[in-house]
């Protein structure tokens, strides 16, 4: 199940003036930083080796202008940014799901800076109130230096149940939100959502005897739940 996809336009890297572009860009953030996050941060990984260090410093700053909402200005990375994609050269990027674990495919042979740039470009399109957690992942992707495995996943996410984000990938949301409520698949009635959402979201609160360190991923769980089941 494709869960995320990102495409890169670019000029080569003999070009005169190096250019980047942004495609299709299909980057779900719930629950935060969500698949497209995910997306976004495998792309920094796997390309901010390649990328000049003397580069470093600016897209760092980059990100937080992005995340901002701030006028960019041009060319950063060397790169400038443009909406035409005319003469440029495309790749793509895409996370699937296959109901046990999560695929980074990843176009490996572009060039590194662009497709950085395209990841927080990317971001930067978000709804402000998505892009913090996007671009933190984003900026936590900068320091990793491994595969872009399971381990990658619980990094970005700050968490330990990457299960819960693997075993999502593959699966209809609406079964993935009736088990996250523990409602039966007939269940379709908005009262009956809303009252069960209730309950579930006292229980989770450590005030009513939650388990503290794991209250706010099973608040955002039972409430990604409750949007897709009130939605479908």
């Amino acid at each position: 199940m494709l869960l995320a996809e990102l495409e890169v336009f670019h000029s080569r890297p003999i070009a005169p003036t190096r250019r980047v572009a942004i495609g299709v860009a299909v980057l779900p953030t719930a629950p935060s930083p969500g698949f497209g996050g995910l997306l976004l941060g495998g792309i920094v990984a796997q390309f901010i080796p390649d990328v000049d260090p003397d580069l470093l410093d600016d897209l760092t700053r980059l990100t937080h202008q992005v995340e901002a909402g701030q006028r960019i200005s041009q060319p950063r990375l060397r790169h400038r940014l443009q909406d035409d994609r005319v003469g440029l050269t495309k790749c793509g990027h895409r996370l699937i799901g296959t109901g046990e674990e999560l695929l980074f495919e990843l176009y490996e042979a572009g060039s590194p800076e662009p497709n950085v740039l395209a990841a927080v470009y990317a971001a930067g399109r978000l709804n402000p109130g998505d892009r913090p957690g996007v671009m933190s992942a984003i900026r936590r992707a900068m320091h990793w230096r491994a595969e872009l495995g399971p381990e990658f996943v619980e990094y970005l996410t700050e968490t330990k149940s990457t299960a819960n984000w693997s075993t999502l990938g593959g699966r209809d949301p609406v079964v993935w939100a009736l088990g996250i409520l523990g409602l039966a698949p007939e269940a379709n009635e908005r009262k009956a959502i809303q009252n069960r959402f209730r309950d579930l979201l006292r229980e989770a609160h450590p005030d009513h005897g939650g388990d503290a360190d794991d209250a706010a991923q099973r608040i955002t769980e039972l409430t990604e739940a409750r949007r897709i089941l009130l939605h479908r």
